[in-house]
């Protein structure tokens, strides 16, 4: 029995992953880089590089493995404002990534459909998209703190700039470029502005407005680790620098593993509900 393509893809990629686990676990067990210790022997290497400011052994897959059960087996403990379990730091970045990726679809997906339909707003507009657009969200940063004063809202505030700029330009694309046909039927019929816009504009221009919106959420998920870096408390990002504080690299291996796999789980989603909206000829 032949095996479709996605089946193969599957296995092509775990047998690609299991060559490239093996290799790191060979390469750091014979040459000197901790081996295969069971965790407790890693934590001891790790806290004697700390109190002696040496350098702190790379970690193996199994280690990083020990590491990672250790962690999924309690992640919302809470010991204290800074000892949290990793699911909570996750929690606390999705939340801020939601809640500024919600306010940015909320005011960029309208503005979009009205700066498509109106070449006059899309001139006018443009030159301010223009030139907010290539500004590094996390320099907006240091004005958000200072005018809101909360390190929390600031890093949604961030989130909604970076995922504005998307949205935005896919949807004010999608909307000017809706087949003159169809709205010539429209028109035809004698459908209303607003009867068109929702029955005629919106349903074409939805997969261009996913497609920004899924770019969105990329952007938006990477910038809130450095957002959080910077402003520190919870979530992810502030979880990674501190643990390099701490010098554990194995933590930081497992925050980059799960940072990819929330970002894969949050590309998927949009995604499939892209492929809900979309329409064949």
């Amino acid at each position: 029995m032949k095996l479709s393509l996605n089946w193969r893809a599957a296995l092509l990629s775990f047998a690609i992953l299991a060559l490239l686990l093996g290799a790191w676990q060979l390469a750091l067990s014979g040459g000197g880089g901790g081996g295969a210790t069971v965790d407790p022997e890693y934590a001891a290497l790790v806290g004697q590089a700390a109190a002696t400011g040496g350098r702190t052994p790379m970690p193996t897959p199994s280690e990083i493995g020990v590491r990672l059960w250790q962690l999924l087996s309690d992640p919302f403990y809470v010991r204290g404002p800074n000892d949290q379990g990793i699911g909570i730091q996750l929690a606390w970045s999705l939340g801020r990534v939601l809640a500024g990726f919600g306010i940015a679809a909320i005011i960029a997906v309208p503005l979009g459909f009205l700066i498509g339909m109106s070449p006059l707003l899309n001139a006018a507009l443009n030159p301010f998209i223009q030139v907010l657009r290539p500004v590094s969200p996390l320099a907006w940063m240091p004005l958000a703190l200072y005018t809101i004063q909360d390190s929390s809202i600031s890093s949604i505030f961030v989130i909604f700039i970076c995922s504005i700029w998307p949205m935005l330009l896919n949807t004010a694309f999608g909307v000017a470029n809706v087949r003159r046909e169809w709205l010539n039927v429209a028109r035809t019929l004698e459908a209303g502005t607003w009867r068109t816009a929702f029955r005629v504009i919106l349903p074409a221009a939805a997969p261009t407005i996913l497609t920004g919106m899924r770019i969105s959420i990329g952007i938006a998920w990477l910038v809130i680790v450095a957002a959080e870096m910077l402003v520190g408390g919870t979530g992810i990002g502030y979880w990674v620098w501190n643990q390099w504080n701490n010098l554990s690299l194995a933590d930081i291996v497992i925050a980059i593993l799960l940072i990819g796999l929330v970002g894969l789980a949050l590309d998927r989603l949009l995604g499939r509900v892209q492929r809900m909206v979309a329409w064949q000829e």
